[in-house]
Parts: C-alpha cells; structure tokens; sequence
C-alpha cells in the first residue's frame, strides 16, 4: 500500500509546476474536510480550476484508498476533454492513471484511478454491482445543470452511503447552484467556496433586438471583435449544429479575409474534429459551439465570447419517448457561464445578441430535468435495483406523483414490470442498453424473432436525430409542407434503407450529400448501432454462459444473415415492424377513412389513447388502415393563430404499419370484445354493436338489431326523449288533452281529477317505446293515438265520461257548423268562428254542463277578430249595430241583416 505523504507531496509539486487556478488555494481545506467527513459540497464559479484540479487532489491524498475516484460530468465532450486536461497536466497518456468512459466509449485500463464519467454510466454500474466496489470518492461536477441522470445517481450513491457503504465519500461541485440545499441532503455537510476567474469580463448588450436572420448577427459581431481584438480566440455560442453550419457559411468570407478558422464544436462531432476546435492553433479561430463549451474545462486561446442566448434545452418526447431539444432562450445562469469563458486566461469581452432588458427578465436557472423529462428509464434502473415505491425513494427534489406513475404505468405496459412492481425477465434484458425504455424493449422483442441486427440501426435511427439533412434545415411547418414521393409499410423502414445505402458506400461524403444525409446525424446513427449490436452479441454469450433458455430465433441471433447489412426478407420486416409494435403498444392508430380515397394529402388516424392525429405528408406509411404512431409533435393548425385558437394539431411524423393480428399476439390483456345497445342517429333506430377494443381504439365492428327487448326499449327511450314528443305527435294535440283534464279539475274538484304534466307525457313516451326499435315504429304508434291512449289511462271510467260530455273537443253552432273548443292551461275555453255562424244564437255555446260560457272569437270575413265575448246576447245588442255598418261598407257582398238574432 503506498504512503499518503509522497502521495501528497506529488500532488503539492503538480500544483506548483502548473499555471495556477483560484482553487488550488482551496485543495487543502478541502482534503481536510473529507477527511473529517464522507460528504462535501464546493462552489466554485466558473474559471476556478475545480473541475481538473479537485478530483487529481483528492486522489493523490488518497482519500479513495486502493479504490478509484469517479468524476460524474454533465456531458461526453465535457468528460473527455476534462480526462485528456488532467493527463496532459500529470504528464501522462491518458488510460493510464487518468481515464474517461462515455456511453459506447471508454478510455482506460487496470491501472486506472482517476476516471471521468457521464453520469448514466454510474447508475448503469450501480445495476450490476449495487455495492460501487473498487469506487472511493465520486465526484459530482457542474451539478448546477441538474440532469437527470446527476439527480438520480446523487440519490443511489446517497442511499448507498446511508446503507452499506458508509465510508463513501461524495463531493457535489455546482458553479451557480445554491448549496445549502445539497449540503443538507448529505447530512447537514460543509460547504467550502472559491473565488471566481481570475480576469475581468466586460459585458455588451445590444440597444435594440436585431431581427436579422441569426447567422448575419453572428457574422457582424465576429467580423466587430476580431477588427477590435488584435489576439485571441472567439467563442460563439449556438443553439444547435444547424445554426452551425449556417453561421459557418455566413464567416467563410471573413475567414477567408482575416486568415482566420471557424471550427464547429458540438457533441456529434467526431473526436479529432472537437480536439481540432478546443486545442491551440497556429491562426485565430472562431469557435462555433453548442453548449457543450459551457461547462468544459477552459478553451486555451478564447478572448471573446458572443452570446446568443439559445440554445436547444432538453425535453422529451412523449411520442418516442427519447430527449428532445427545443430552442429556447437560455436561463441567467447559463448566460453567466458563457461570459466567464472568455475571462480564463486573461481580460476579456462578451457581446450578448440580446438586451439588458431581456436578460433581466429571463429566469434565474433552468428548470430541473427532474421536472421535465420523461421518468421512465430512472424508474426501472430503480425498479431494478430493488426500491419498489419510487414515491418514497429519498429523492434530492422528488419529481411530480403523476409522472412517476405514468412512467411505471409505461413500464408494465412494455412487460417490464410485474404487477407488484418487480423487473421481469423481459425488463432485465431491456436494462443491457443504454436507451429508453420503449427502444429497449423495440431490441429486446427483435433478438427474439431474429431481426435484432436491423432493431439495432432502427432504435439507434430514432434515438438520433433525423438523418436527412434535408430535415436538418427545415423548421417543424417546413417539415409538414413537404410530401412522400413513394408509398411504404413503414417510414423507419425507409430510413432504414437510407442508412444501409450509406453504410454501403462507406459513408463517403458525396454519397451522402447524394443522398442528402447529414453525415454527423449518421455518424452518431452508425456508433450507437454498432454498439447496440455488440450488446446483443454478449448479452446472447452470458444467456449461453448461463444456461438460460432461448429460443431458436435467439439462438441464431448473430448469424451472418441477421447481422449483415442487406435487404430483409418478407419475414424478416413482419418481424422487425412487430418490434416497433413492442416497444409502442400505447401509440396504436386507426385510420379514420378507409377505404383509401384518391386524396392521400391529409390522412387522419384516431389514437388508442384518445384524440386523432394527421400523418405528416413527408410519411410513407399512407395506405394502411392501422399504424403504430412512433414520433410526432403538436403544433397549432394553419390559420388559427389568426383566427386565436388555441388548439393544437398532433403531427405524426415517424408512423409504421401493423396488423391487428399482431395486438392479440402481443397485448391480448389489452383487447376486450364489448356488446352494447347503442343508438345509430343518422338512422334513427337501436342496434347491437359488437366491438373489439384495443384501449380506446375500436379493431373490428358488426351491428345488428337483435337484442334483449329490454335494453331495445330503453336506449330508444333516451333517444325519444331527447328528441321531445314534438317529434313523434303534433304537441298541440297533447296540449288540448293535459288543458282540459286541467280545465275538469278545476271546474269539478269533487271529481278528483289528476293533475297531468310533463312527466306523464314523458312516462307515456317511454312506456310506447316498449317492444318498439325506431322512431319510424314509434311515429306511427303515437300518431295512431298511442300516446294519448297512454295519457286517458291515468283516468277512470267515470272521469273518461265526464271529460267526454263536460269538456267536449267540439260544439255545434247555430247553421250546424262543429265548432274546435281550444283548452289551454289557466284560460277560460274559447273557440273562434266567422260571425255569420251565431246569427240566429241568443247566447253562446256552454260547456261543463252549462256552467262555464265559451269565449267567443267573432271572425270578419277576413279571420280577424272583431269581437270577443262571452256574452253573447249583449254584443247583438250593444256592439253588433257599429260592427254591421263597419263590416257592410267592407264586405258588401254579405248579408249584414240589422239584428243579429
């Protein structure tokens, strides 16, 4: 065992020998600290050397012991070029005693005890040694990010820490976080800080926003700084490699100019070309970055930063389930860390393309990913580590109830979780890859029919972004407005194909631009396909090392045919298109017309889950009846910004074909067959419905009209009564009845009549439904009087007769005429005629058996009235002489005799 002195006096010389940083004033406090406790907390701004002087410091005072120390690092280029800094500065190759791992990458070797890590490959090791062995100290840099997989790996090594390792030491560095919060989440620890970069920064704001494209505004403020500063390096800050490459063309000239080089530096970048970006150079470059420099070790040269302001924010896609990136504006916090990477070295400037006004008003840091992400990929690395209440697990923030269940619920779905919560076999094969869990599960289902080679190119196809450059330069309406030229049974397929014919040609460049592929997009495709596959192949020797049974398509997974390169078979595409079904059994899709119509430029499908959504004209996926929606995006529809509506439209951009065959093989839990009585209004009648129902998605439908009579009766009754009887029987005619039942109770209370409404018209109604199936059917037995038969029936014998002769419908009138008695609710009974029919009559018509006197209308020739009266005789007398001389100089043609009686 080696002694700490030499150790120690090793790591005292190498801070000597080097330019020295603000933190290594800090390195003796803070080994003295972790000596007296496990835990630790730095913050330290940006500029002062804690991410490569920290972890070398803590492990040359042997605070690991024998073990190693691991630094979590928010992102891969950030990881290896911290790593390759530490070598340089301990005069070591780097795999040495320094070395780095990234997903699908890793440069070290048995002598290693410095490693610098992404933070999903500490959680991907606690699943197959939950003890951390060989691991003393780990290192969480540049937590301010608050990744998720940094919040997720701080609370497994907490738990760890409380549980069986209590002598684990763990230090969180955070640049712009507050630190009281994690210092009490370990234990109430101390907190040490350092001071910041050591050279001033001056800060420009634009006056006004600039509306040029962005390109041009990069261009001017590169062309200003370099006309301004004689030396130095300029950094750029973009929010994507799009935006690079614009930006690239739009500096060529002043390059060209000045003798300068404009150099991209993103993640997808190959390894040479990112050294190429941050090492000196011979000329002064401008350097075009995403984020990705934000948070790295110091870019030796840069003098001056120009900010934008953006940059493409992680989210997720609820579709695919992979990480997003959405352009947004960047939080104060990260616009402070763009700042002091140009204060490293010596003074320096930043030219923000923004205004001081904008800035204020941005939020102070971005919204934790914990908040944000999808959570389905941390909750079954944590399922698989056996916590089983994720709800309980001793989170730093803990994320939101509902989406911790939705991302269980997800989980079960795919199979690979039990009902009890426990990993299946199925979710133990998913946890061999790095991806989220429905590609997992897309690789998983593919090994088992032989197709994983093609799974593996198909994942990584969705877990990168697209490939086709194309695409690369569109905006999301762009995207919508162009159109498939070909038609096919899936658009991963024809990815696919894109792909295998770049591989073929060795993916040289002018192929690709041929092809018109982004050749970083398929770079990235090519090294996570190859690294899946190579997954597949040792997962497939530890099953044989194991003696686990599998299947014969297993079995031959990585025979030359299902791991080469070329066209599948018939068979071999079912089975890769039921894959994709695996990993996607929630985004089922039914087209909502078919059969196809010449008109293929709008093709709607309805969601298993609910809602509709429109393939994007770009799919070819345009003549199946049922899909699998792998990808899309919500926008707002053409015009309803203008119009201010604010609903959006669901955009299908990724879509493959199935075959309902293929659900009842896969998810036969999730299929039920329902019979229902249901009401078909276009025909205005009741039929029997029988449906085979995937979720909310309707696979297969028959109707017919049998049924119990019972359920008949009753779906035709809500449907009558929602219609309201005027649509079975002239109201009037019902109104009439109800008015002089009403009419007889208030003339003859002795007689007990019933006092008839609404709710007996309505109970009427439904008990003329019986035995009935439409409202055909039941027109004609209302209108043959069946539903004022159902009313009479709530009156005895003796109130039907007296309702008859007291309440008559009709009176004879003095020329022989019948005369229609009107009964309303409340009024007198009236009745309206021409005058000539009461010459003759002394008094009116009187019904109720003479007690009650009939309002009387007298009608002119022309229907109108000139006389309503009750008293009859009176009128003959009173009225009837002016209403004569009226009437005679009007209507000569009539008699108009001088008495009316």
């Amino acid at each position: 065992m080696k002694s700490k002195l030499p150790v120690v006096q090793r790591s005292s010389f190498f801070i000597m020998s080097m330019q020295p940083l603000p933190v290594d004033a800090l390195l003796p406090e803070i080994i003295e600290g972790l000596r007296r406790s496990p835990n630790l907390v730095i913050e330290a701004p940006p500029g002062a050397g804690k991410t490569t002087r920290v972890p070398p410091a803590l492990l040359d005072a042997g605070l690991a012991g024998e073990c190693e120390v691991w630094v979590l690092e928010p992102r891969r280029l950030a990881t290896r070029m911290a790593a390759r800094r530490v070598a340089e500065e301990r005069q070591e190759p780097l795999g040495e005693t320094i070395g780095y791992q990234v997903r699908f990458e890793e440069v070290a070797s048995p002598r290693t005890r410095l490693r610098f890590l992404t933070e999903g490959v500490l959680t991907r090791r606690l699943l197959s040694d939950p003890k951390l062995t060989g691991v003393g100290v780990v290192v969480l840099d540049e937590f301010h990010e608050r990744h998720l997989t940094a919040d997720l790996a701080l609370a497994l090594i907490r738990r760890l820490q409380l549980e069986a390792r209590p002598h684990l030491r763990i230090v969180v560095m955070s640049a712009t976080l507050e630190a009281a919060p994690i210092a009490l989440y370990l234990g109430g620890c101390s907190v040490l800080r350092s001071e910041g970069r050591r050279f001033r920064v001056s800060i420009e704001h634009l006056s006004r926003a600039d509306e040029r494209p962005l390109a041009l505004q990069v261009e001017a403020a590169a062309r200003r700084l370099v006309a301004e500063e004689a030396t130095g390096d300029v950094l750029v800050f973009l929010p994507g490699a799009a935006e690079i490459r614009r930006a690239q063309e739009a500096c060529a000239a002043l390059a060209a100019q000045s003798g300068l080089l404009v150099l991209p530096l993103h993640g997808e970048l190959p390894a040479t070309e990112q050294d190429r970006a941050v090492r000196p150079a011979e000329k002064r470059k401008i350097i075009l970055s995403t984020n990705v420099a934000e948070t790295s070790v110091t870019i030796d040269g840069v003098v001056a930063v120009v900010d934008t302001g953006l940059a493409r924010i992680a989210g997720h896609s609820p579709w695919s389930g992979v990480r997003t990136l959405e352009v947004t504006r960047i939080s104060q916090a990260a616009a402070t860390q763009r700042a002091g990477r140009a204060g490293r070295t010596r003074p320096g400037r930043c030219l923000r393309l923004y205004t001081a006004q904008d800035f204020a008003a941005r939020p102070p840091h971005e919204a934790p990913e914990i908040r944000r992400l999808d959570l389905a990929q941390p909750a079954l690395e944590l399922h698989a580590a056996g916590i089983s209440d994720l709800h309980s697990f001793e989170w730093f923030e803990a994320p939101a109830a509902p989406a911790l269940n939705a991302a269980e619920a997800l989980l079960r779905r795919l199979g690979a979780l039990d009902a009890s919560g426990k990993t299946t076999s199925i979710g133990e094969r998913m946890l061999r890859f790095p991806l989220h869990p429905r590609l997992a599960r897309l690789v998983v289902e593919a090994e088992a029919r032989g197709v994983a080679s093609a799974a593996c190119v198909i994942a990584a196809l969705i877990n990168e972004r697209d490939i086709r450059a194309s695409q690369l330069l569109l905006d999301s309406r762009e995207r919508s407005r162009a159109s498939a030229k070909v038609h096919g049974p899936s658009d991963l397929l024809e990815l696919l194909d894109l792909f295998r014919e770049a591989k073929r040609a060795g993916f040289a460049p002018a192929r690709l631009r041929e092809l018109n592929l982004d050749s970083n997009a398929v770079r990235a495709v090519d090294r996570v396909r190859r690294q899946l596959q190579r997954l597949c192949q040792s997962g497939k020797a530890k099953d044989e090392k194991g003696g686990k049974a599998l299947s014969s398509s297993v079995a031959s997974l990585t025979s030359a045919a299902s791991l080469s390169s070329g066209a599948l078979s018939s068979s071999g595409e079912t089975a890769l298109l039921i894959s994709i079904l695996a990993g996607y059994p929630d985004r089922v899709a039914r087209r909502r017309i078919f059969p196809i119509e010449a008109n293929e430029q709008s093709v709607e499908v309805l969601l298993a889950g609910g809602g509709a959504g429109v393939l994007a004209p770009l799919s070819v996926v345009r003549q199946s009846l049922f899909i699998v929606a792998v990808d899309a995006e919500e926008r707002r529809g053409p015009g309803r910004e203008r119009q201010g509506r604010g609903r959006a439209e669901t955009i299908i951009r990724l879509a493959s074909a199935i075959e309902p065959e293929w659900l009842l093989d896969l998810f036969a839990d999730s299929i039920n067959e329902t019979t229902s009585v249901e009401w078909n209004a276009s025909a205005e009648r009741v039929e029997v419905v029988r449906r085979l129902v995937y979720d909310e998605l309707v696979l297969d439908e028959s109707r017919t009209f049998e049924a119990a009579s019972n359920n008949v009766s009753r779906v035709l009754a809500e449907a009558a009564l929602a219609a309201g009887v005027q649509a079975f029987v002239e109201r009037e005619v019902i109104d009439r009845f109800l008015a002089r039942v009403e009419f007889m109770a208030r003339t003859f209370p002795e007689n007990d009549f019933p006092a008839l409404g609404e709710d007996d018209v309505r109970a009427g109604l439904l008990r003329l439904c019986e035995g009935r199936r439409s409202f055909a059917e039941l027109r004609e037995a209302a209108r043959a009087g069946g539903l004022l038969d159902e009313l009479r029936r709530k009156l005895n014998a003796e109130q039907s007769r007296r309702l008859a002769t007291m309440a008559p419908e009709r009176v004879t009138l003095a020329g022989g005429q019948q005369a229609r008695v009107n009964y309303e609710s409340g009024k007198m009974p009236w009745l309206a005629s021409r005058l000539q029919d009461f010459f003759g009559l002394r008094e009116g018509p009187k019904v109720a058996g003479g007690r009650v006197a009939i309002v009387l209308h007298l009608l002119a020739p022309n229907g109108r009235p000139v006389q309503v009266t009750q008293d009859l005789a009176g009128f003959w007398t009173r009225h009837y002489p002016q209403v004569r001389r009226e009437l005679s100089r009007r209507y000569p043609r009539h008699a108009w005799p001088e008495e009316g009686i």
